[in-house]
């Protein structure tokens, strides 16, 4: 595992009416501070990223559908430098993944229907300076394939 990356397993609490899924909670031993809270979408088979940021930490999970999500460590300074992880999220495995700041991470839409990508930042999103720093996923130099490893 990438250093300073943490996986939590989400409790999800069903019954008769549905269910209820704890994500975050301010007792968590990942819990640092609150930014932001927001979604975005991935459809089937887009990539979305590289992308990582230098002062705050991701906290992601994804509410709907599936997804894979893409870690690699640039950091020179880590003792992970050049791992790379693979988390496959979503209604068929509930974890939540911390990624510490300047991890590059992408998320890839699987299966049939768009993934909902829930995220606690611990920075709120700053309009005129913001904290996103972009790679090409393709052609970025990141040894990563994100097509379907099929076989």
């Amino acid at each position: 595992m990438i250093h300073g990356v943490a996986v939590k397993k989400l409790r999800v609490i069903p019954d008769e009416r549905g269910f209820l899924m704890e994500i975050l909670r301010d007792d968590d031993e990942i819990f640092e501070k609150f930014g932001q809270v927001y979604i975005t979408t991935v459809y089937p088979g887009v990539v979305k990223g590289w992308h990582y940021h230098k002062l705050q930490r991701d906290n992601m999970t994804v509410i709907k559908g599936m997804a894979k999500i893409v870690l690699y460590d640039n950091r020179p300074d880590s003792p992970t430098y050049g791992e790379t992880n693979e988390f496959f999220v979503g209604e068929q495995n509930r974890v939540l993944i911390s990624i510490p700041p300047m991890v590059l991470h992408g998320i890839k839409g699987i299966g049939t229907e768009m993934a909902i990508v829930l995220n606690v930042p611990t920075e709120h999103y700053n309009y005129e300076s913001p904290d996103e720093y972009r790679i090409d996923p393709y052609k970025g130099g990141i040894p990563y394939d994100w097509g379907l490893k099929e076989g």
